[in-house]
């Protein structure tokens, strides 16, 4: 059964990673195309993690061909360590929403389809709605500006608050256009940048990451592969930075804190540079246009603690 959506890099992600063997982490299980590629490269189980309950009824298809090999466990990939209950030859996550998540309009997250502003992925807490309708000013203004580098987010956030209740992605959408320039061709959809905003807001999605990044390091074994995808750059900088922070490269933490220093380094790092896609993934996918791969090998040093400040978090609500 073909999977919703293509899995970005899976074939350089295998390539860095191999060999493929023993038990592996997919802490962003989704449609499951990053599960099934780790399987069919050699895994001899694969663990899949998802905080979204909707992940687990689309395979259910096709999960049982796999039986004992694939094991699906609900839950935040920042708990993967403990959800896991074993150390592990492999993690891999691949960050942000995914395309089915996008064409669920139901679900609230794109500005391209019409529906509830909800954006959970979990589908608990307090929905996008929520929290757009009761926050102050100064803390929308934050968001936009901290998690989506939006350069209106002063003028977008006083137009939520004339606008407010907002009920739906469209009334957002429409709001957040209001306040921002026609795009010329080619420019990206002037909500963009907002609607990814409030998506991280919602989810915690840069909490998450941070947490998530130590628990793949408590999980691996001495010698295990860490490989995260990222979509964009303020995703990209807290892995780079986590990743260089632990191997006690040069570059490692942010210019504003102290870097993380460590008796010893928790991974080596096999690549200089970010890996992006080719130009026949680009033509077959072109979601991968903005992706970034980095892969870390676990070295057998304790692991150690991430420190959100010296990673570079953004800094979000209140920060201003």
């Amino acid at each position: 059964m073909a999977a919703p959506h293509l899995p970005v890099l899976l074939r350089p992600l295998l390539d860095a990673v191999a060999p493929v063997t023993g038990v592996w982490i997919d802490g962003t299980f989704g449609a499951g195309g990053y599960a099934r590629g780790l399987l069919g490269a050699g895994a001899d189980r694969v663990i899949g993690i998802d905080r979204d309950p909707a992940v687990f009824a689309m395979a259910a298809p096709w999960a049982g061909e796999y039986g004992e090999r694939l094991r699906l466990v609900p839950g935040t990939f920042s708990d993967l360590d403990i959800l896991a209950g074993q150390a592990v030859e492999g993690v891999v996550l691949d960050l942000g929403v995914s395309s089915m998540q996008l064409d669920q309009a139901e679900r609230g997250f794109s500005f391209l389809r019409d529906g509830p502003l909800d954006m959970r992925m979990s589908g608990d807490g307090p929905s996008a709605a929520d929290l757009l309708n009761g926050a102050d000013e100064s803390v929308i203004a934050d968001v936009l500006y901290h998690y989506g580098e939006e350069r209106a987010a002063r003028r977008i956030a006083r137009a939520i608050i004339r606008a407010r209740p907002l009920a739906t992605t469209a009334q957002l959408a429409e709001v957040v256009q209001s306040c921002l320039p026609r795009p010329k061709p080619g420019q990206s959809h002037p909500a963009t940048r907002a609607f990814q905003a409030v998506r991280i807001w919602v989810n915690d999605e840069f909490g998450q990451l941070v947490a998530g990044l130590a628990a793949a390091e408590r999980a691996l074994k001495p010698g295990g592969r860490l490989a995260v995808v990222s979509f964009h750059s303020l995703e990209d900088r807290i892995v780079k930075r986590f990743m260089q922070a632990r191997a006690n490269a040069a570059g490692g933490g942010s210019r504003h804190a102290p870097r993380i220093v460590q008796d010893a380094p928790a991974f080596t790092l096999p690549f200089r540079r970010a890996i992006g896609p080719d130009d026949a993934e680009l033509a077959g996918n072109p979601r991968a246009r903005s992706a970034h791969l980095r892969v870390a090998l676990r070295t057998d040093a304790p692991a150690g603690q991430a420190d959100p400040a010296a990673l570079g978090l953004p800094q979000g609500p209140g920060a201003v």
